[in-house]
């Protein structure tokens, strides 16, 4: 297999030649060597010189391409990084399409140099003449969002938790009003209760002075009785049809009593009723005394509670001896004696 035969092996030098390499061009020590087609030969077959980029933007892609990976990433901005440079000493050499061979295989229009176009990246970092990054509000404004989202986020959950506090607070307030309400209702209910309770009190009292004095004014009729027919009850034996009075059943003899103070209006024989006495009350009320075997008083004459007035006998009408006690209103009606006398204190 054919090769291509090996270049000549050169040495360069900054500033010249290598030792013991004669200078091309007449130049001696000290002058910049320029080779010319009878030192270089042309490159043959796949060997082919690719395009080259000037140094300068290739410095400048990788200077911007730091930058934007630090602005991408939020940890500086170029404000705060120096901007990054990439220097090479001046070589001063030629330019490619110059050397004998060489500009054959570089195509006819060189690539452009992308000067002052800004390089994409996701901050949108752009590289400003002096070198400082021009995007680097970016940063800021990215921070600046944080911080405004973080601000509303606290802001919202200051209001969820002022709104709630409010809420327990109203809620709170609501129970506590209501618990005050039903207290108040329940000490108004019980101040009615007691008010009621100190008004029938004070009631019973009121009547049960009323029966004790009403006591101390009237008294029974006799002592040591049997009651053997009520007011009202039925029988043949009686010419209303129903018996007109209270009877007390005694032994002839037992003392019979001014039941209140009066005066006597009759005191006599009264057919059916024996021997009768009539005492009139201050009220006009009538208190009626029949079978009596004797009378102690007289009309007109003034009697006090509790005076005897006469004694139980059989007189009349009569099965036996007894009391028979008959009370009419000052109208002349006839009415229960056993309720009257519980009216004013007596118990029959």
């Amino acid at each position: 297999m054919a090769s291509n035969p090996a270049v000549p092996q050169t040495h360069f030098d900054v500033y010249g030649p290598a030792a013991g390499v004669p200078a091309v061009g007449g130049g001696g020590e000290g002058e910049e060597w320029n080779p010319g087609e009878d030192v270089l030969r042309p490159a043959r077959g796949r060997h082919r010189v690719v395009k080259q980029r000037s140094i300068a933007r290739s410095s400048t892609v990788l200077g911007v391409g730091v930058i934007a990976a630090v602005g991408a990433g939020g940890l500086a901005t170029a404000k705060e990084k120096p901007p990054v440079a990439i220097s090479l000493p001046d070589m001063n050499l030629p330019a490619a399409a110059d050397l004998p061979g060489v500009g054959d295989l570089i195509a006819d229009e060189p690539a452009a140099v992308n000067d002052g176009v800004e390089p994409l990246t996701q901050s949108s970092v752009a590289l400003a003449a002096d070198g400082s990054q021009s995007g680097a509000d970016a940063g800021e404004a990215l921070r600046a969002r944080i911080l405004q989202q973080a601000e509303q986020q606290q802001a919202t959950a200051e209001a969820q938790a002022k709104a709630a506090a409010e809420k327990a607070a109203a809620e709170k307030a609501a129970a506590e009003a209501k618990a005050q309400q039903t207290a108040a209702a329940a000490e108004a209910k019980a101040a009615e209760e007691a008010k009621r309770k100190a008004e029938a009190e004070a009631a019973a009292k009121a009547e049960a002075a009323r029966i004790a004095a009403l006591a101390a004014s009237y008294a029974l009729p006799t002592s040591s009785y049997t009651i053997t027919s009520e007011y009202g009850q039925a029988g043949s034996m009686w010419s209303s049809g129903y018996h007109t009075g209270l009877d007390f059943a005694a032994p002839t003899g037992t003392p019979v009593k001014a039941v209140h103070g009066g005066t006597i209006k009759s005191a006599g024989w009264s057919g059916s009723y024996g021997y009768r006495i009539v005492l009139e009350l201050e009220d006009g009320t009538e208190v009626w005394y029949a079978h009596l075997s004797s009378m102690t008083v007289s009309a007109g004459q003034s009697v006090g509670t509790g005076d005897t007035i006469g004694r139980v006998g059989a007189t009349g009408n009569v099965t036996g001896p007894h009391l028979h006690l008959e009370v009419h209103t000052a109208s002349g009606a006839g009415i229960d004696p056993a309720a009257w006398l519980r009216e004013h204190g007596q118990n029959v």
